[in-house]
């Protein structure tokens, strides 16, 4: 079983929607977090990127992946990389 992934989003984040779909279509489990309904959770974004906030982010178990400017091919390795896939 892969590592244990928050991915910090959006609702109007094009990225975001893709790095999920992505995710979905591998069937990895995740929870999504709205910064924008979890203030707090927006704050951690910005802590984990140098005070922006760049969505998504994932954490994956202490590992920070982005999400942003989405590229199918980057993305995979990113994760395998953080050890999810």
């Amino acid at each position: 079983m892969g590592k244990r992934i928050v991915i910090y989003t959006t609702p109007w984040c094009r990225d975001c929607k893709a790095t999920k779909r992505f995710l979905d279509e591998r069937g990895i489990p995740y929870e999504e977090i709205d910064i924008e309904q979890h203030p707090e959770a927006a704050e951690i974004v910005m802590k984990l990127n140098d005070g922006m906030r760049r969505v998504p982010t994932l954490d994956v178990e202490g590992t920070i992946v982005s999400g942003d400017r989405f590229d199918a091919a980057r993305f995979e390795k990113d994760l395998r990389d953080s050890g999810a896939l």
